[in-house]
């Protein structure tokens, strides 16, 4: 890696020592865009259906998507092909499409010497992860803009990230960049050539898997390494920015259900109250922005993506389980709620996001970061009255000139972020009133606010619907309808399945993403696993076969197009177009999609009693050894699933008539439990208990007793004296 990147330095260096070239391309970098306000034809982005390559459609650069057209055509004309990734709620994507891409002077030189492409990374996550690989490996770090130069053979020989128009703070301008790579690749092709080989023979060596066998150390040393990250004063592992990282908690929380550590649970416990209370998360509509910029949670960035909004759900309710703090209850219920009433399609999909930037309500001419969420004083104590606004103040930290805690860009300038100034407690006993009132008093001017907030002009809104994040919010809401009792959680977990059953999969294979009718791109590992997990939830929630045999289908189909020899699975299938097939071994803002196959594959292997899933869940366990005995924090949820793995199978079946509520009220209390290794079956004496009996004999022998519904703890298919009462269940669980 090094060794690429000392490369890379050196080709910089060797592109940008002519002064002459750089003093030219400066001058044409400030260039006034002349086109603006002109009619543009659309370029050959005409066609698709992403948000991000629509908002490039009419760019003066004549983009290409993805595909062998445009690389086809660089062999031809014997050019380079500027490669471009990005999302269309991408904050610096559109700052470097403002600044460069509608700029007609950098249109026409790009236009002339390369052959341009934009890939929306969340449509080909395949390969925005192959060129993020060659990114990093070159500079040692990503992100998005990623601005890369190919051969046409799709190796790359040059990447970074955003650049911009000027050169500057050790930073190269754009043209002066593209300057530099023609003039090399007219002059110097051989060093292009050694780099793209470098690179790719990286990449294609980060791809290869080790075997090893199951060691419970990687759970401690895991557990130690996170602990020493762990940031005491505002929660988070970080100093700043603070990404919420759902995948960290998840592990920590069953590390103390399966290990009894109480530092584990102590520090994902306070995590959690410290992220709802600060301004990361959206105290008038419900749902988390992005991350933190700063340490104490309260300044975001405001992208709110569907993803982060289903994982912190879930575990939230896994810490409402655990300790019934009634916040956690109320930040799932109201994330769910945000997304039912801003992300949800009107066919049951679930939208990907919406944008950080926003039209500012206070001056419709400017266009800023988080504006739709920023509430000046003036406007508050103009919608609420008196008595309520001052406590509604006191609670959020609202001031007169504003309350950002630092503003370089003057974007917060007498504007408010929401955040919890003052506990409920403290601020009753000082306005001598209860607890309960001044929760009445929040909750109706949350209310009004809200109101007064979608009358704003919204953030862009990203409707297209990813496989992936539709399971994950499948997942959050089944568990939602379970944990919360509220009928309307299942029914959207149930739609949204549905609507992927129906529109993103065909010839028995799904599609990545839908977006108006169109379905379009080879799913990705990543695809499969989260929607097979969203479809064992929406079992769990609603004890319907059709969702258990679906999962079994999709997880066949998964195994025979991903499965790694070596363990594990590729997060694509085997496709000429890509110069390697990768494994992430890296649970990030999304978790990997090994780390959630290999749960699926561990609970399958209890629900169906096929042996094979487990041997399959441990293999690909094993094959990320190397990550997990070096640097273990770097895939919390394979350790979840090596945690699991090192238990012994445990099942609570309820033998009951559905709909009964004596039936109901022994599901409640297993709902109510935190027990994230434990499966729940309904022997229903009907279609459930049918089709489980095929694979899982010992139901055979389970019944109501004395026409009772009853409960059965089980511990590898063995199970304890049955009870009929939710009180002697939870002492059983216990």
């Amino acid at each position: 890696m090094k060794k690429i990147i000392c490369f890379c330095l050196i080709l910089l260096f060797t592109l940008f020592g002519q002064s002459a070239a750089l003093e030219k391309a400066k001058e044409m970098s400030v260039q006034i865009n002349t086109s603006a306000g002109r009619e543009r034809s659309p370029n050959h982005l005409a066609g698709e259906k992403s948000p991000y390559l629509l908002q490039h459609l009419y760019n003066p650069v004549d983009w290409y998507p993805w595909g062998d057209e445009a690389f086809l055509l660089a062999e031809k004309e014997d050019r380079p092909v500027f490669l471009s990734i990005g999302y269309s709620t991408c904050h610096w994507c559109h700052v470097m499409a403002h600044e460069s891409f509608d700029d007609q002077a950098v249109a026409d030189f790009l236009n002339q010497h390369f052959i341009s492409i934009k890939v929306d990374r969340e449509e080909l996550p395949g390969v925005d992860q192959i060129y993020m690989a060659a990114t990093q490996a070159m500079t040692g770090s990503g992100g998005w803009p990623m601005s890369l130069f190919l051969f046409p053979d799709r190796k790359p020989f040059y990447a970074g990230t955003y650049f911009p128009p000027e050169s500057g703070y050790g930073r190269p301008g754009f043209m002066d960049l593209l300057r530099g790579i023609v003039k090399a690749w007219e002059t110097d092709r051989k060093s292009l050539s050694l780099s793209a080989e470098q690179v790719t023979s990286h990449i294609q060596k980060e791809a290869s898997s080790a075997q090893a066998r199951l060691d419970d150390s990687w759970l401690e040393k895991g557990f130690d390494m996170i602990r020493t990250s762990y940031e005491p004063k505002y929660g988070g592992f970080a100093q700043s920015p603070k990404f919420p990282r759902p995948v960290v908690l998840d592990f920590l929380l069953q590390y103390y259900r399966s290990h009894q550590e109480k530092e584990a649970r102590d520090m994902a416990l306070y995590t959690l109250e410290q992220m709802a209370g600060g301004g990361m998360y959206d105290h008038v509509g419900g749902g988390f922005h992005r991350y933190s910029v700063d340490g104490r949670w309260r300044i975001p960035h405001f992208e709110k993506m569907l993803y982060d909004q289903a994982q912190l759900v879930n575990v939230y309710l896994d810490a409402f389980q655990l300790n019934k703090n009634p916040l956690f209850k109320k930040v799932a219920k109201e994330t769910l709620e945000y997304v039912l009433r801003s992300l949800t399609d009107g066919d049951g999909g679930f939208y990907s996001a919406e944008d950080a930037d926003s039209v500012n309500p206070y001056n419709n001419r400017e266009h800023g970061e988080g504006a739709y969420y920023l509430w000046t004083e003036e406007e508050i104590d103009s919608l609420l009255d008196e008595k309520d606004a001052v406590l509604f103040k006191a609670c959020y930290g609202v001031r007169k000139n504003g309350n950002a805690l630092h503003d370089p860009q003057e974007e917060f300038t007498g504007r408010n972020i929401l955040y919890w100034a003052e506990e409920c407690s403290g601020l009753a006993r000082r306005h001598d009133i209860t607890e309960r009132e001044l929760e009445r008093s929040l909750f109706v001017s949350g209310k009004v606010l809200l109101a007064r907030r979608q009358k704003r002009t919204p953030p862009h809104l990203d409707d297209k619907i990813i496989t992936a994040w539709n399971g994950l919010m499948i997942s959050a809401f089944a568990r939602g309808y379970m944990v919360l009792a509220d009928e309307r959680y299942l029914q959207a977990a149930k739609g949204a399945a549905d609507f992927l059953k129906d529109n993103l999969i065909a010839a028995g294979e799904l599609k990545r993403r839908w977006r108006k009718g169109d379905a379009r791109h080879p799913a990705g590992l990543d695809d499969y696993a989260f929607y097979i997990q969203g479809l064992l939830d929406l079992y769990q929630a609603a004890q319907l076969p059709q969702y258990l045999q679906q999962s079994l289908v999709l997880s066949e189909k998964q195994i025979a197009l991903y499965s790694d020899p070596n363990g594990g699975f590729f997060d694509t299938a085997r496709s000429a177009a890509l110069l390697a097939r990768m494994k992430a071994a890296y649970d990030g803002a999304e978790p990997s999609g090994n780390s959630v196959a290999a749960r699926n594959m561990q609970r399958l292997a209890h629900l169906s009693g096929q042996k094979r899933f487990a041997e399959i869940a441990e293999k690909g366990i094993v094959s990320f050894a190397k990550t997990l005995r070096t640097f273990s924090p770097a895939m919390p949820l394979m350790l979840t699933a090596l945690d699991r793995q090192l238990q012994t199978p445990k099942q609570i079946v309820i033998a009951g008539v559905r709909g009964r509520a004596d039936t109901n009220a022994l599901l409640a209390e297993v709902h109510s439990r935190y027990l994230p290794t434990t499966q729940l079956l309904l022997a229903d004496g009907a279609e459930n208990q049918q089709y489980l009996e095929k694979s899982l004999p010992f139901l055979n022998s389970v019944e109501q007793v004395d026409g009772r519904a009853t409960a059965y703890v089980c511990e590898n298919f063995s199970c304890k004296m049955p009870v009929s009462s939710p009180n002697a269940l939870a002492e059983l669980i216990k």
